[in-house]
């Protein structure tokens, strides 16, 4: 008697089944065409005169401006860094305030490090690393959309100008694609480091990987990804511009790598000629959801970077690698970037 509605709900199951298979290939279509083009990026061999320009730089930690870190410390860097590319170093001073001022004591020990600097690597710039978090919704922080606020931070640069460091390195997160009041604060800020004799750097969010990635970020309270055409509003405003090309959440080296070669790509065409563009390699390893350190090494960074330069620009001398951060690296980090990217002749 129930044998007809049996085989009348077979079929349905059958139904329901495939366009549930349906849905599930269709959502993994994009993902998987994504991985697909990003090992494609990293496929290849480099070009041979994509190697270091002497543009490098390095993140440093606060320990080098609070009286931690000492003459044995310096003689170890100078053994790591002294016949590479480097060129600068973005040494943290701060953090600033929220209000954007910055209290003199966060540095006392910058003049030590300079004047041995100057000493032990010539040719080697001290930069002041200064940055804070934005303010958010229900939060503390920066506040860019002060007159006030900016104004402090412009105060602050010329600070740290004073006290002998040779440019300032900025890094405020996160700034959200197109944000008028951080190109506002760029415009105060760079007249004010170039009249003192100094170069403005400053750290920038990764490009749209695809068009429109930010909006769809932007969706799920992201802010990670800027357009190519304001991140070139933001080189135009800079001496040097740092894409922190890490914390991407991708789970294989090979993925992360492409990704750091289309990075590279995409930064190159927006950056003006006239401005250093440095792609970071991240020198931690730290894991969690954004960042797997198995992944995101930096051997695939030097090499995803040479690969997106040989491919857009290989002859372009205002470029070159950011290292992130002195004191996470290890051995192995420092083997690849001085191995991958050269040291001097």
């Amino acid at each position: 008697m129930n044998r007809p509605n049996i085989r009348r709900r077979l079929p349905r199951k059958r139904l329901v089944a495939r366009i549930a298979l349906t849905l599930v290939l269709v959502a993994l279509t994009p993902v998987v065409a994504a991985g697909s083009a990003l090992r494609a990026a990293y496929a290849g061999a480099p070009a041979d005169e994509a190697v270091t320009r002497g543009r490098d730089a390095v993140w440093l930690g606060h320990a080098w401006v609070d009286g931690r870190h000492g003459a044995a410390d310096l003689a170890r860097l100078k053994q790591r860094i002294g016949d590479t590319g480097m060129r600068d170093l973005y040494v943290h001073a701060g953090p600033l305030e929220h209000n954007g001022t910055l209290p003199a004591s966060a540095y006392r020990n910058a003049r030590w490090l300079i004047d041995s600097v100057h000493r032990e690597l010539p040719g080697v710039r001290v930069q002041a690393w200064l940055g804070d978090k934005l303010v958010r919704e229900g939060g503390g922080g920066l506040r860019l959309a002060s007159a006030q606020a900016r104004a402090a931070v412009v105060a602050s640069a010329r600070q740290v100008m004073a006290a002998g460091f040779e440019g300032v390195h900025l890094d405020v997160e996160p700034v959200p694609t197109g944000d008028e009041d951080f190109l506002a604060l760029l415009d105060g800020l760079h007249p004010a480091v170039r009249s003192a004799g100094g170069v403005l750097s400053v750290a920038a969010q990764q490009i749209d990987p695809l068009p429109s990635m930010h909006s769809a970020s932007g969706l799920l309270g992201s802010k990670k990804w800027w357009t190519q055409n304001y991140f070139g509003k933001v080189a135009r405003r800079t001496d040097q511009i740092a894409v922190m090309s890490y914390d991407t959440a991708l789970p294989w080296e090979n993925l992360y790598g492409g990704y750091v070669a289309r990075q590279t790509t995409l930064a190159l065409q927006a950056t003006p000629r006239g401005t250093d563009l440095l792609m970071g390699v991240p020198f931690y390893h730290t894991d969690n959801w954004g960042h797997q350190s198995r992944a995101e090494t930096a051997a695939a960074a030097v090499r995803g970077t040479r690969l997106g330069l040989s491919r857009e620009d290989r002859h372009r001398q205002r470029f070159g690698l950011a290292l992130y951060v002195d004191f996470a690296a290890t051995e192995a980090d420092w083997r690849a970037y001085r191995a991958g990217w050269g040291v001097r002749g």
